[in-house]
């Protein structure tokens, strides 16, 4: 069991008969009135963030979301095969499953696959992948007085927003969570 006064970023919990986890939470304790926490939280299974207060002392059963680290082979249609590193078994996800930041994952990479119960509801790329451009205007000297950027294709096919001084054929290091670009790798 875990409280609503326990909570924390990445506490998964059943609630209502779903699987939630927390993304963000906030403790307030009003001048006037009893206290509660505010929290953003996720439906693990259908991926719908909800905003919601809980008393601090409310109580719900822990959810045992299992992490296991797979690498991605190839994708065939709207089916995208991993690997399990331990046992060698292959297994399919379908491309609703796969979040937005998926787009920055290539073959071969290690994601960690997230199920719940035995069913697949997530997959977490790496925090940080280092990727090449393949398409991009050519950069501008003397354009440093601003944060300028320019449009850039990475070698997946994403699409995103780097410096002027950024080339084609450039290793750079990206941000799958917020999908910026980080620097030249």
């Amino acid at each position: 069991m875990v409280s609503a006064g326990d909570f924390r970023n990445g506490v998964t919990f059943e609630m209502d008969g779903n699987v939630f986890s927390i993304i963000e939470f906030q403790h307030v304790k009003p001048g006037k009135g009893a206290a509660f926490v505010r929290t953003k939280i996720r439906n693990v299974i259908s991926g719908s963030v909800v905003e919601r207060t809980f008393n601090p002392n409310d109580k719900y059963p822990s959810a045992f979301v299992e992490r296991r680290d797979m690498q991605y082979l190839y994708a065939d249609g709207d089916l995208h095969y991993f690997m399990d590193l331990e046992s060698y078994e292959q297994i399919p996800i379908n491309a609703t499953t796969l979040s937005d930041s998926f787009r920055f994952v290539k073959e071969n990479m290690e994601c960690k696959v997230l199920s719940y119960k035995g069913s697949v509801f997530g997959v977490e790329p790496p925090n940080f992948v280092e990727l090449q451009i393949t398409e991009t205007d050519p950069g501008f000297k003397g354009d440093t007085a601003t944060n300028a950027t320019k449009p850039a294709t990475l070698e997946t096919g994403a699409e995103i927003r780097v410096p002027l001084f950024i080339e084609e054929g450039d290793v750079i290091r990206i941000d799958t969570r917020t999908g910026e670009y980080m620097e030249r790798a």
